[in-house]
């Protein structure tokens, strides 16, 4: 039965993705382009190459990564994993280490304390782990944008990696914008608000949008994909 339901869910997953893909399509050129170029083309493939984060772990991973290079924030990444076994710590896991260790693995301090804050929340109740998961956006991003230290790229790019939220897009993040310009062929970097007004389209598939964007950005420039990073 349990394959059953996995063939339903494929099923279900495959009925989306051609609804998506033929509003993108539709509402534009530039995505159609994209997307017809890549018949083959899987949104979350670039995800398998980070470690298996839950929701904690992907905010941890995207405060890492900001103001840091793709290859800074692997390594910083890298040097955690190595302080918890090999994986990304639970909340009550990075609050038992000495955070002069963790600012030894390449962590500001200012990150540091933003990751204790937020580990502290997850760690004593005032935030649920699984209550969080089911909140709306817009009262997902109020809760946690409320911590010091976290924006709302960081918590953006957390739903997107750890949530699989449909309609989410990181004006903030220099990659995409880059994405953006080459795709559109704009002679600037274009502004965080012109990304936003641009993907205002792709609602409410703004997510798939993003990946195919991501994909055609890296094929450019000869590197594999990665996770979306905060500037």
């Amino acid at each position: 039965m349990e394959g059953a339901g996995s063939a339903r869910e494929d099923a279900g997953r495959a009925a989306w993705l051609q609804q998506a893909r033929s509003y993108l399509r539709q509402a534009d050129p530039v995505l159609a382009r994209l997307i017809d170029d890549r018949p083959e083309f899987d949104p979350r493939a670039w995800m398998a190459r980070l470690p298996p984060m839950d929701l904690y772990g992907a905010l941890l991973f995207q405060v890492t990564g900001q103001q840091l290079s793709v290859a800074a924030t692997r390594h910083t990444l890298a040097r955690i994993q190595a302080l918890f076994g090999g994986h990304l710590p639970a909340p009550a896991e990075l609050l038992e280490v000495d955070p002069g260790k963790l600012r030894e693995a390449g962590l500001s301090w200012r990150k540091i304390s933003t990751l204790r804050d937020l580990a502290e929340r997850l760690s004593d109740g005032r935030l649920d782990p699984e209550a969080l998961r089911s909140l709306p956006d817009d009262e997902l991003m109020a809760e946690l944008t409320a911590i010091p230290g976290i924006g709302p790229w960081t918590v953006q790019g957390a739903m997107l990696i750890a949530l699989g939220r449909e309609d989410v897009v990181l004006p903030g993040d220099l990659a995409l914008r880059k994405a953006v310009q080459a795709a559109y062929q704009l002679n600037h970097l274009p502004a965080q608000q012109e990304v936003l007004d641009i993907a205002s389209k792709w609602r409410p598939y703004r997510s798939l949008a993003t990946s195919y964007l991501f994909s055609a950005a890296f094929e450019q420039a000869g590197t594999p994909p990665a996770a979306p990073r905060q500037t």
